[in-house]
């Protein structure tokens, strides 16, 4: 061949590896996958960092085998021009280095979008906790060895069924494991829960994710060379790259498959009227739970069950109220959270054993007209339309009075029809010693605001 045909052949060289950059319009699709499975996993209104974190991560369960598949089908094809690049000086395995450095880049671009994304999102509402670098290497090192397998797989197999075969794969490897399952389910892409609020991610399970998942792409990548340029020095980095992935995999192993776990946490309040606390990135709920639980600790007051605390707990203590404090639980702010919340505190004034055994059937009915009454709701439709009409036609003071008195009577679920007489609604009288020992405490709404007090 002439020396002006190989320049003439080097030239088209040139060319088809700049038609590589095609796949750059790859990254929009990615990137757009990628979002909306984040999104998917993130809370409503709760811009928790360690949920973001693990939001992330979980995206590479879809962004993954997507990059794989975009990496097997550009493996296949451009295998095709192998025989010009054999008219070059470069090494064998210079060209398919080159194309693996361009996937990864590709999808690297689509998954650094996705992170700006939900790092915005969290900025932009009252964050809590602390981001995890670690957590991004976690994801991005497992998003690489994707591309790796996918490339890979497509340059030894060059069949347009390695595409669907590397999809499969990939799919399989990310469905069939559930979040919490096993120590397997934190292999990359790991399956990682929804993190709670009052825990957070493990820092160690990040690193050894990273770990593992660079050691056997880097395990990969050096084996194929050494397969390319028929050189056997490349067992010795081969070898510390699978000791690096055996490391990551022992560690994850003793992890037990749990990627969270307790953290303390200092919860944010609001003091008045009542005093209203809940983990940090749910502050934004203040004003709204304030303002739903002040009429119900303002009826309760005077019961065994009064308070003047409400304080978010994690999910493993359940609602309660006692010593003046109701327990509640909130996973998140979507809408009906506030109702949701006084359904707990409703729940918990109540014997649900005891509840569950009366033999009256009536008496659900009586209990959940005093509930609606209790959540400010609308009064239901019962059987015994006369003790609705007395019970709905007292003042607020004398339903308050009332519940006072048979209190017991409605926790245990054993109001009847002579609970709701006009005689059983007259106020009791007290002697001087009774009126001493009751609570001088006032109901918080109708307690004076202090001089100065916070509205929110």
């Amino acid at each position: 061949m002439s020396e002006l045909g190989r320049v003439s052949e080097l030239g088209r060289v040139l060319r088809l590896d700049a038609r590589r950059t095609a796949l750059l319009v790859a990254v929009p699709a990615l990137t757009g996958v990628g979002t909306v499975t984040a999104w998917l996993s993130l809370g409503p209104n709760v811009a928790y960092w360690d949920n973001a974190v693990a939001a992330l991560i979980n995206t590479v369960r879809v962004l993954g085998p997507a990059a794989a598949c975009l990496a097997a089908w550009a493996a296949v094809r451009e295998r095709r021009i192998d025989y010009l690049r054999d008219l070059t000086a470069r090494s064998p395995a210079t060209g398919p280095l080159l194309d693996l450095m361009l996937l990864t880049a590709a999808a690297l671009a689509a998954y650094g979008a996705v992170t700006v994304v939900i790092v915005v999102e969290t900025l932009m509402r009252d964050e809590a906790g602390r981001p995890h670098p670690l957590g991004v290497a976690a994801g991005a090192s497992a998003l690489v060895l994707h591309v790796v397998f996918g490339y890979l797989g497509g340059r030894v197999v060059p069949h347009p069924a390695t595409v669907t075969a590397v999809a499969v794969a990939t799919w399989l490897w990310a469905l069939l494991r559930s979040p919490g399952s096993s120590w397997w389910s934190l292999l990359p892409p790991a399956a990682l829960p929804e993190v709670q609020l009052f825990t957070g991610l493990r820092t160690r399970v990040l690193a050894e994710q990273t770990a593992w998942s660079l050691g056997l792409a880097a395990a990969l990548v050096l084996a194929y060379v050494g397969w390319a340029t028929r050189r056997g020095l490349v067992a010795v980095p081969v070898a510390a790259a699978m000791a690096l992935t055996g490391a990551g995999a022992a560690g994850l192993r003793s992890s037990h498959g749990q990627a969270a776990a307790p953290a303390p946490v200092t919860l944010a309040c609001r003091e008045w009227p009542l005093t209203v606390c809940v983990h940090p990135a749910l502050r934004s709920a203040l004003p709204a739970l304030s303002n739903a639980a002040t009429p119900l600790a303002s009826r309760l007051a005077g019961t065994p069950v009064a308070f003047t605390r409400v304080e978010q707990r994690p999910e493993q203590e359940p609602p309660r109220v006692a010593h003046g404090v109701a327990i509640i639980h909130l996973k998140d702010l979507s809408p009906g959270f506030a109702t949701r919340v006084l359904r707990q505190i409703q729940d918990a004034l109540v014997d649900a054993r005891a509840c569950a055994t009366s033999p009256d059937p009536m008496a659900a009915e009586y209990r959940s007209l005093v509930d609606a009454w209790l959540l400010g709701a609308e009064p239901p439709v019962i059987t015994d339309t006369e003790a609705a009409r007395r019970f709905n036609g007292w003042r607020e003071e004398t339903r308050r009075a009332w519940l006072r008195r048979h209190y017991t009577d409605y926790r245990h679920c054993a109001l009847g029809p002579g609970h709701f007489r006009p005689s059983s609604a007259r106020p009791q009288r007290h002697t001087a010693a009774q009126l001493r020992r009751r609570s001088p405490r006032p109901a918080p709404d109708i307690a004076p605001r202090p001089a100065g007090a916070p509205g929110g």
